[in-house]
């Protein structure tokens, strides 16, 4: 058996698949994170891949609009709630597929499969506001965080977070914390990294970002002034979350997409994304990044929230159009 390596991580070779098409894969994971993945993925089958890359909320959308006639074979989410949207489009998985996950992240329709795991938190300027810590994630419409926050509401996980606010409080509930993070001058930026580094400059003080982004800056500059915690236990604001692939119905490499994701779930390309991408592993045998908390405090802090159950994504679009954040 042949073993390459792919940034330190030795992976063993897996059985190629004769391939007469292309795996297309839509993916809402960041070329940067996924790509050396993509490129081990066909050096250790011999099929190869075509990647199309954007928001996991463009790609739903897209699969959505482009029905049966869709070229994918596979999506790779960022976050459940949009797995879950698209649940009715993909192919049953082999029950031994999500037997290898760890239960938290389990999916028993076995619909999609989680491949990575993470949580929502705050991160905040060590200069500007580690002091002044909300222990909800309700306390940020408060006047004192007036023009101080920083989120992006165009991100897959906000959204997956807004979905969760929806189902656990009620769609007025999300509504009307919508309508005070608005009115109380809340910044709006792209994504989770831009935010991190508005706190940095100065721009704000606090941002609601996944719980991997941080690392990136502080492998980089051990004095970054920029840190993360996490809102009082059993708040919506510490919602785990996870991100999954699965294998669209339609699709006529199914063979080649099931493959892609036994490499996915594999212990060298697990190992993989929690070293590069400072995110939860999903299999047992793993060791986890050494900046993760450990997921005995994610259980206990995190709300009881069945990601599953967060497939309304239209729904959550409609409700941030209504606050004119989309």
């Amino acid at each position: 058996m042949k073993t390459t390596v792919l940034s330190g991580i030795a992976l063993l070779g897996m059985t190629t698949i004769a391939a007469a098409d292309t795996l297309t894969i839509y993916s809402g994971r960041g070329e940067a994170l996924i790509g050396p993945l993509i490129q081990q993925f066909e050096a250790e089958t011999g099929i190869d891949a075509e990647v199309r890359y954007g928001s996991t909320s463009e790609m739903a959308t897209l699969l959505m609009e482009e029905g049966d006639a869709s070229p994918a074979d596979l999506f790779w989410a960022q976050d459940a709630g949009a797995l879950g949207a698209l649940s009715e489009r993909f192919a049953d998985l082999p029950a031994a597929t999500n037997e290898t996950v760890l239960e938290v992240f389990r999916n028993p329709a076995n619909k999609w499969v989680a491949t990575s795991g993470r949580t929502r938190v705050l991160v905040h300027s060590t200069e500007r506001a580690a002091e002044d810590l909300p222990q909800s994630i309700s306390d940020l419409s408060d006047e004192k965080y007036r023009g101080r926050v920083a989120w992006a509401p165009t991100n897959g996980s906000f959204q997956a977070f807004v979905t969760a606010f929806r189902l656990t409080q009620g769609d007025d509930a999300a509504k009307a914390w919508l309508d005070a993070m608005v009115a109380n001058d809340t910044k709006v930026y792209k994504n989770n990294g831009t935010q991190i580094e508005g706190i940095a400059n100065g721009e704000v003080d606090y941002g609601l970002v996944n719980n991997y982004y941080l690392g990136r800056y502080t492998a980089k500059d051990a004095e970054f002034p920029v840190a993360q915690t996490h809102f009082a236990a059993g708040d919506i604001g510490n919602l785990v979350l996870v991100a999954g692939a699965g294998i669209v119905e339609a699709s006529d490499n199914k063979d080649e997409a099931q493959a892609f994701i036994d490499f996915l779930l594999s212990p060298a390309a697990q190992q993989f994304i929690t070293l590069q991408g400072n995110e939860y592993p999903v299999r047992t045998g793993i060791i986890p990044a050494a900046t993760l908390e450990s997921l005995n405090t994610v259980s206990e802090i995190s709300p009881k929230v069945d990601t599953n159950t967060l497939g309304d994504l239209e729904g959550t679009l409609t409700l941030l159009r209504d606050a004119g954040l989309l």
